[in-house]
Parts: C-alpha cells; sequence; structure tokens
C-alpha cells in the first residue's frame, strides 16, 4: 500500500469514486447478502468501532495501520450516504459538497465570499486582518453562532450546542461551556479540593447498600477528575486512554514474563505479579521518561 498515492494523471478523489462504485455493486440486487440488509442502525456499532480503531492506531503511532483504519472509518460514510441515497435523502456528493462548502464559508479570511465550485473566491475578507489561532477560533464561533441563528436554532443558552461525545469528553466540554461565564473554580487547587471531597463521599456510600447511591457519587467524582483535568490543561478523554495503554503494556510484560517462568497469571500469585508489575514500571518508565 503506497504511503501517497503516485501522480498519475488521474483527478483527486478518483479512488473515492472507486470507492461509491465498489460499495454500489454491493448493495445491488445481485450484490452481497450481509451488505444489503443492513441499516442505518446496524451500522452504528460499526461506525463507532471504526472511530475507535483510527484512534487506536494514532496511539501506537501505526502508520499503515493509521491508513487502513481511515479507510474502514470512510467506508462507513461511504455506506450510510449510499442508504440515505436509496432514500431519496441526499449522496456522497452531497456530502462532500456540504463540508466542502462550510470549510470555505468558515474560512473567510482565507476564501473571502468564495461561492459555486471553484475555491479562489474574493481574496480575504474586510476587517482586521486574521493572523492568530486564537482569531481563527473566535471568527469560527461566531460565524457556526450566525449558521444556527440563521435555521432557527437557539444558542442563546450556555451550554447550547455540545454535542454527543464519550462521557469524559462531554464532561470536560459541558464544564468548560459553564466556566467561560465564571461558574468555575479560580484555579486547578480548588477543582482538586472538590475531587477530596467527593472522595469522601463515595467513601461513605460505599460503606452503605445503597447502589444508587454510589453510581451517583462515582459519577459525581469523575466529573470532579475531569475538571481536575481542564484547570491544568489536560484533555481527559486522552488522558484515560494513554493510561488504559500504559496498563496494557506493563501487564502484557507481565504476562510475558510469567510465560518466561512457565506461568500464567491464573497459575500465579499476586505478590509475584505485583513485582512483576513494578518490573514492567521502571523498564518502561527508562525509555519513556514516564513513571
Amino acid at each position: 500500500m503506497p504511503a501517497v498515492s503516485p501522480t498519475d494523471g488521474s483527478p483527486a478523489g478518483a479512488s473515492l469514486s472507486r470507492l461509491v462504485e465498489v460499495m454500489d455493486r454491493l448493495l445491488a440486487p445481485a450484490g452481497c447478502p450481509w451488505d444489503r440488509e443492513q441499516t442505518l442502525d446496524t451500522l452504528r456499532p460499526f461506525l463507532v468501532e471504526e472511530t475507535y480503531e483510527v484512534l487506536d492506531a494514532l496511539a501506537r503511532h501505526d502508520v499503515a495501520g493509521h491508513c487502513e483504519e481511515l479507510g474502514d472509518l470512510l467506508m462507513q460514510v461511504v455506506f450510510h450516504a449510499a442508504i440515505r441515497r436509496a432514500e431519496g435523502a441526499f449522496d456522497i456528493d452531497a456530502v462532500v459538497a456540504g463540508i466542502t462548502d462550510k470549510l470555505i464559508h468558515r474560512h473567510p479570511h482565507v476564501f473571502g465570499s468564495a461561492t459555486g465550485p471553484g475555491i479562489e473566491g474574493t481574496g480575504p475578507a474586510p476587517g482586521p486582518a486574521i493572523t492568530t489561532s486564537e482569531q481563527v477560533l473566535a471568527q469560527w464561533e461566531q460565524i457556526k453562532a450566525a449558521e444556527k441563528a440563521q435555521k432557527g436554532v437557539k444558542t442563546d443558552r450556555v451550554l447550547a450546542g455540545v454535542k454527543p461525545a464519550p462521557a469524559l469528553a462531554r464532561a470536560q466540554k459541558i464544564s468548560a461551556k459553564a466556566a467561560k461565564v465564571g461558574f468555575d473554580w479560580p484555579d486547578w487547587q480548588g477543582s482538586l479540593a472538590k475531587v477530596e471531597e467527593e472522595v469522601r463521599e463515595i467513601d461513605e456510600a460505599a460503606r452503605g447498600t445503597d447502589r444508587a447511591a454510589m453510581h451517583h457519587e462515582l459519577g459525581d467524582l469523575l466529573f470532579a477528575v475531569v475538571n481536575v483535568a481542564r484547570k491544568l490543561g489536560v484533555d481527559a478523554e486522552q488522558a484515560l486512554v494513554d493510561a488504559t495503554r500504559r496498563f496494557e503494556q506493563r501487564f502484557e510484560h507481565v504476562e510475558d514474563r510469567l510465560i518466561e517462568r512457565g506461568k500464567t497469571p491464573r497459575t500465579s500469585n499476586l505478590e509475584e505479579m505485583d513485582a512483576l508489575w513494578n518490573e514492567a514500571k521502571a523498564r518502561f518508565a527508562k525509555s519513556t521518561g514516564a513513571s
């Protein structure tokens, strides 16, 4: 698989057109029975799975895997668009055209008032020059708000516009929105004190038998930890992804060392595995500079 397609005179997107043709063939009356049985609902878990596999390839710094997993994710996009086309709703061209127009519209400092199929535009829009990322993001939010207002979407609420996301990521976005209007601790120490408070509350709940209370307090603790991450400028979702990866790496080391001794985790004991775990921590800390 070439890392970059050779320059053979083919127009950009030619391979995407071929993918669309393959999908059409799979969904044709004489196509694949499994593919023809799929619906938007049955494809939902595959869409989520492929998204996480892209993120996993990135976390492993697997360049070839990244390319492959992006292809699998792109196939899901094409599959969804093909089903919508059969319903008469939209097709892949509408998907591509929509995101292209959106990018042009939200970058007036680059494209000006560009319209139509070309991207030359009229040059940068009049007004103060946009020269920093902060200015770009502020302009982006202003344009988004104007678009939503035009569609009749209410944007005056503080938490409006926070989209569905993995729980930690959404919690961080929600708390960041509230912080923008002053509902926040002055520093990270305040958010850490809240974590300590929630730990005491879950300790109290765990000593009882009320499962609902445990559920409630554990949720509060997780939300409080997310706030610490936000105050420290850390992406809570990515931090947990990285921590899970470290756990996997260390546990695999434990298992490998046990196999060398003719054992498995099931035939070992906690004392032996703890010693090997500490060995793994020391080994990987030397190679990464982390602990």
